[in-house]
Order: C-alpha cells, then sequence, then structure tokens
C-alpha cells in the first residue's frame, strides 16, 4: 500500500510540475479540444454555444437562500450526505477571502467581504482538469460544459490536483448509503470515483434549467455567453462582477455580480 501511495505522489507531482510549465508557457490560453455530447439529448433541449453562470451576490443574504440550491442540487444528482473531511459537495458556500483569493485589496467594502458566495465547478474555457485527465473521464463538450464519465474515472485524482479552484470531490468511501432518497433519473456513483457539478447538462438535454438556477428564484442566472442578446451577457455588461482566480487563464464561466 506504501509503494502505491508513494507511486501516485510521484506521478501527481509530475503532472502538477508540468501544470505548472505549461502555465508559465502561456499553454492555458490555449482551449482544450471539445467533443461532442455523450448525454442524449430530446427536442426540448436547450442549446447555447457557450453556458455560462452570472451570481447576484447581493441577493443571497439568508442561510435558506445558499441552502435551497445547494438542497436542489444535491437531490438532482444523488449527492452523499457524508459528514467529515470526506463530504462530497458539487456546490457550496465559502468566505470572500477563500473565493476570490487574487482579487482583495485592504479597501475592500466590508460588507461585500462578509458576505459568502456559492463555489462550484467554473466549466473554463481551458480546463486544466481536461488535460490531465489519462482516461478522458474529463472532457469538455461543444457548449462549455466540462462534463465527467464516471465509468471512464480510474480514481487516480490527477483532476483534482489540477483543478486551481478545488471543484472536484473524491468519492472515498461507497457513497450510495448516503444517499437519502435516490434520484432514479440520475446515475449514483461509485468508491474511487471523483465528481463534481455538471452544470446540469442531463436537465439542460431535457428543456430544463439547472436545478440550483431554478432554486435560486432570479439570483443565479444562465445562459449563452456567445449571444450578444443572452440574459447573461445584459447583465455583465450592466454590472461589475468578478471570476476566480482570472490569473491563471483558464477563463471562468461563472460570474459573480458583487
Amino acid at each position: 500500500m506504501k509503494r502505491s501511495r508513494r507511486q501516485f505522489l510521484k506521478v501527481a507531482s509530475l503532472s502538477v510540475a508540468g501544470l505548472g510549465a505549461q502555465l508559465a508557457a502561456g499553454g492555458m490560453t490555449k482551449a482544450a479540444a471539445a467533443v461532442k455530447p455523450s448525454y442524449k439529448e430530446d427536442a426540448l433541449a436547450l442549446k447555447a454555444k457557450r453556458w455560462a453562470m452570472v451570481i447576484d451576490t447581493r441577493e443571497f443574504t439568508s442561510k435558506e437562500d445558499f441552502d435551497a440550491c445547494i438542497n436542489a442540487c444535491n437531490t438532482a444528482h444523488n449527492i452523499p450526505h457524508i459528514p467529515g473531511k470526506t463530504e462530497i459537495k458539487w456546490i457550496w458556500k465559502d468566505a470572500y477571502e477563500h473565493t476570490f483569493t487574487d482579487t482583495t485589496n485592504k479597501y475592500q467594502s466590508k460588507e461585500i467581504e462578509d458576505r459568502e458566495y456559492f463555489m462550484l465547478c467554473n466549466h473554463c474555457e481551458n480546463p486544466p482538469c481536461v488535460r490531465v485527465c489519462p482516461t478522458q473521464a474529463t472532457y469538455k463538450l461543444e457548449s462549455g460544459i466540462v462534463a465527467m464519465d464516471y465509468h471512464r474515472c480510474i480514481g487516480c485524482r490527477f483532476c483534482m490536483a489540477g483543478c486551481p479552484f478545488g471543484a472536484r470531490s473524491f468519492n472515498f468511501t461507497d457513497p450510495r448509503p448516503y444517499i437519502k432518497e435516490v434520484n432514479p433519473k440520475f446515475p449514483t456513483r461509485m468508491i474511487g470515483v471523483v465528481e463534481k457539478c455538471n452544470f446540469c447538462v442531463e436537465r439542460l438535454d431535457a428543456g430544463k434549467l439547472p436545478a440550483c438556477v431554478e432554486a435560486a428564484q432570479g439570483k443565479i442566472h444562465f445562459g449563452d455567453l456567445s449571444d450578444p442578446e443572452s440574459e447573461v451577457r445584459k447583465l455583465l455588461e450592466e454590472n461589475f462582477t468578478l471570476r476566480r482566480k482570472p490569473s491563471l487563464g483558464t477563463e471562468p464561466g461563472v460570474f459573480y455580480i458583487i
């Protein structure tokens, strides 16, 4: 067991080192190749060239506001409730200094610093997690969504090392006993598999908005970033927004109205 752990750490270190070299060389500015959807679409499917999310942080003023979105996501995706350090998270909340680590300044508004902010997969235009996955279990769709094929995941966790946003969770134990009520429309996962937010691609294919967007009741917006007439583009034009760690050049698809 010790030998396997050493081997994993050695290869993971090389992977991270390679990732750093790519960043230094500007390699992240080149978009990862997109693949065609592996999810089955129907006639009602919502489509976009580049899906993006805009979170209006001004509107999330209570614990209930956050819980409604988190619970909707957990229910839709069979996310287990595992307490402690091995918990599984697709969308969660955290403090300003943890969310915007490279955009803080000592003169920031206290009201803004005291807010809590959603964290989730950023569905980057140049996703490092796609580049480091040795089995293509993580891949980017033509719509910009970074998706996962759980059957291909071998649990190497290179994607977790490559993601600069900490947006992925690993199933250290069988998650199924920790699911309160299984949603038969979405697959459960197994021990040894990584998982993360998928922008509700399965709901988009059925003509529905993401579960958190629906539960947010107007506090989270979702649309086509490539369409100048879309709601998300108009919101970005009219409001000051931030993205997480923009200096890395991954081009996140999640924006925060501040």
